[in-house]
């Protein structure tokens, strides 16, 4: 979705309406879908209540409370549509009088895009489609960006958002924060998709770039909303993961786009504005209970943020969050990085024997860092065969080209030993 501001008589205009595009049409959307109840009409609103700001505010001035005024202004063409179009009754009480302003309170208004965050979220749609709709309408990505980040055609993508809103409407979804009675079993689901974002931005799954700096951009900004309007535990902790994560942004790349692991990373280079909000966001997280996962594993990003090397990290510490985290959050993956501390607090071959017990689970045996972890933990005990089996098979399984051409060096690098 985009702004075109015709380049007439709004010479004075351009840069206020276009900035305010980019800082509130998010919100001002928002808030038509509540008042409209379909997505595409509130779309088609947004954009015509934005081209009658660059049509009147020349002439008429600039509105005291803008976004209040695009929010009436979408409202009414909105309607002015329904009535258009003649729709069934059910549209009815969207025909309202002008001067109704109770649907437009600060407080509803404040809350709008938190409902649709966990309209975009809801359990009755599947994964892909709760995150491709995130990103489309809360964050304002356009179906090609979407579709760019998540690997998709655009055309595939666009049928996926059509099919999400679609489910939305059929099964009645309510447009609201649920209740504090369904809020435990419903945040989780919000946050998962948050950080999904974040990490497709963060460490991209395939393609020729590791990181996408928009993508966790958005991530962070959508959990600083949900923070402001739901001040939980988890959500600080999901706030400080990512900030900690992201402050190694600068030093996870070499010049030419090669990954650079943790252990390798010149640590100098590391966001400390970034540090310090993390774990200010980790205090707080910790100040509420219970501790959850995204908290646990703050604290474990927090215990790399503060130490000045890799030999200097408590290891020890990080094990005992990762068996904590493993019994709130069991999964392989987890196990996984658990086997990786404890290598690092005990050796190599500790790590071994914990990985060798992951072999039968089926979603560590194509996980391509499951066999580099495991190589390098041979590498380091000097099992030059295994690990260049263990390279190769990792290999075979990596999209991502930084990654790809960090085990090509690895591999090269037991070739001349």
């Amino acid at each position: 979705m985009s702004l075109s501001v015709e380049p007439t008589n709004t010479m004075d205009y351009q840069p206020i309406i276009a900035r305010l595009y980019q800082q509130q049409s998010r919100r001002v959307l928002a808030t038509l879908i509540r008042l409209l109840g379909d997505f595409e009409l509130a779309e088609e609103a947004l954009q015509e209540a934005f081209m009658a700001a660059v049509q009147q505010w020349p002439e008429q001035g600039m509105p005291e409370h803008p976004a209040a005024w695009l929010i009436r202004t979408g409202q009414r063409r909105g309607i002015d549509q329904i009535r258009r179009r003649q729709t069934s009754r059910h549209h009815a009480h969207l025909v309202a009088p002008d001067d109704d302003t109770a649907s437009l309170d600060e407080r509803s208004i404040a809350h709008d895009p938190l409902r649709l965050l966990f309209t975009c979220c809801h359990p009755h749609l599947a994964l892909e489609e709760r995150v491709a709709l995130t990103l489309r309408e809360m964050c304002g990505l356009t179906t090609e960006q979407v579709a760019r980040a998540l690997l998709h055609k655009p055309a595939t993508l666009a049928q996926r958002i059509v099919r999400a809103k679609r489910k939305i409407r059929d099964a009645g979804i309510p447009y609201e924060v649920p209740d504090a009675r369904d809020l435990p079993e419903r945040l989780p689901d919000v946050l998962r998709v948050i950080y999904l974002v974040f990490n497709e931005g963060y460490s991209s799954s395939a393609g020729e770039s590791l990181v996408d700096i928009s993508l966790s951009t958005e991530a962070m900004e959508l959990a600083e909303a949900l923070a402001e309007l739901l001040p939980r535990g988890e959500v600080f902790g999901l706030q400080a993961l990512m900030r900690l994560h992201d402050a190694r942004r600068e030093a996870r790349q070499g010049p030419g786009g090669d990954l650079i692991p943790l252990e390798e990373q010149d640590r100098s280079r590391w966001d400390r504005r970034r540090i310090r909000e993390g774990l200010s966001r980790l205090a707080q997280a910790l100040a509420l209970t219970p501790t959850g996962p995204y908290t646990l594993q703050a604290s474990i990003a927090a215990e790399h943020a503060r130490s000045p090397s890799a030999e200097a990290t408590d290891w020890a510490r990080i094990v005992t969050l990762y068996e904590a985290l493993y019994r709130r959050q069991p999964s392989p993956v987890i196990a996984l990085n658990h086997a990786v501390a404890v290598a690092m607090r005990d050796g190599p071959q500790a790590g071994l024997r914990l990985l060798e017990s992951l072999e039968g689970h089926k979603a560590v045996v194509g996980y391509h860092l499951f066999h580099a972890a495991r190589a390098d933990l041979h590498r380091r005990a000097g099992h030059l065969q295994a690990a260049r089996f263990a390279y190769e098979h990792a290999l075979a399984l990596t999209a991502q080209e930084p990654e790809r051409r960090f085990l090509e060096r690895r591999l090269a690098e037991l070739s001349t030993s």
